[in-house]
């Protein structure tokens, strides 16, 4: 019953074509796919110092095509929904910043440029955290629809801050343990590689295959460049990541009715998506990296589940009574799109770590010099 109303409620974007705006959500799903599978094409068929030339291509022309998705959309967005100017503006400095960045470290590469770049997108991440908050702070109400009498729903607060609490305590506890062996710090690298994998997740967090009535959507792997700097720079710097990319998302796609909740279902839930390169130092598997990669992002996308799991039990019980259902089944079902949202990163990042070139590249930004003796 629930899968049917579910299903019939479901906003199919690759065949939607009602709109301008759905039409570029349609070209973009599928050329996103076309391009996906010509970089799997070009990092499984070529050899040697070309494929190693055309990934280094691909990096860059990645970033470019998700930073002109991001610009694209993220422009249509304030025109048609009339996203607010505090959260646009700063938006648009980030994406403009990480496609100058790319530009720039395309053309040069030195520790200067590294400085350069990673200053510049930094700075326009903070502004854009800080104009967020202060948005939300203004903006996060509850309309009563959540507490009703009649229906018996509401908005347990103390059990959602506690559940807040304990589930971000399991991620920072993991995220330290399988990150101990990890480099230090965030050096100017790793912030600019930071800025641009979230960049990238959120364009494609754009390309839509649907979108659930009440919130939720499974992409084209929108997950996967936050999943892949995971593992490149290790789980501490990958929470992080993760817990900015959520923040992003609530600006995205707003459903926000309490402070936890929205910790819960954003930057909670998204870092744990960080936990994705928890077992990249795991020597027994350094000869299988795709199961590397594998177990990671199943460790992760169930992390998220159980996030998104409380919050629909604790804040959104009211959907559950509207359907005639347990508050339990009702949140456990709904929120069963997560595994196939990353079950697609999982298929597409296992592809690209079959590939030998590119785990030599993604290992070398994490491993840690020995000292001389």
């Amino acid at each position: 019953m629930l899968l049917g109303s579910l299903m019939a409620d479901m906003v199919w974007y690759p065949v939607l074509f009602d709109s301008p705006i759905n039409i570029a959500r349609g070209i973009a799903f599928w050329l996103t796919c076309a391009l996906a599978v010509a970089v799997a094409v070009c990092a499984l068929v070529l050899k040697g110092e070309a494929r190693a030339k055309a990934l280094k291509c691909s990096l860059f022309g990645a970033v470019g095509y998700a930073c002109a998705l991001a610009l694209m959309f993220l422009i249509w967005t304030f025109v048609d929904d009339g996203i607010a100017l505090l959260a646009f503006v700063p938006l648009l400095f980030l994406v403009v910043a990480i496609a100058g960045s790319a530009v720039l470290l395309a053309f040069w590469h030195d520790k200067t440029a590294w400085i350069v770049c990673g200053c510049a997108v930094g700075a326009a991440l903070i502004a854009s955290l800080v104009c967020i908050g202060v948005l939300y702070a203004k903006e996060i109400a509850n309309d009563g629809y959540f507490n009703s009498d009649k229906t018996g729903s509401a908005v347990n607060q103390i059990v959602l801050y506690v559940s807040a609490v304990l589930v971000i305590a399991l991620i920072v506890a993991l995220g330290f343990l399988f990150g101990r062996n990890d480099r230090k710090g965030f050096d100017s690298k790793a912030i600019a590689y930071a800025a641009i994998c979230i960049a990238m997740s959120f364009a494609l967090s754009y390309v839509r295959i649907f979108k659930l009535p009440q919130g939720g959507s499974v992409t084209v792997a929108s997950l996967l460049p936050l999943m892949v700097y995971s593992y490149m720079f290790g789980t501490k710097k990958g929470v992080f990541a993760g817990l900015i990319y959520g923040i992003l998302q609530a600006v995205q796609d707003p459903y926000i009715i309490h402070p936890a909740q929205f910790m819960l279902d954003y930057p909670i839930a998204f870092s744990a998506i960080g936990l994705a390169g928890m077992f990249a130092k795991v020597k027994a598997l350094d000869r299988v990296p795709q199961v590397q990669f594998l177990l990671g992002g199943i460790v992760a996308g169930v992390l998220r589940y159980v996030s998104h799991v409380l919050s629909g039990v604790f804040a959104f019980s009211a959907y559950a009574a509207d359907a005639g259902m347990a508050v339990w089944p009702y949140s456990l079902a709904y929120n069963s799109f997560v595994f196939a949202d990353i079950a697609i990163s999982i298929i597409v990042g296992v592809i690209l770590f079959s590939s030998a070139a590119f785990v030599k590249q993604a290992r070398k930004f994490n491993t840690v010099k020995e000292p001389e003796a």
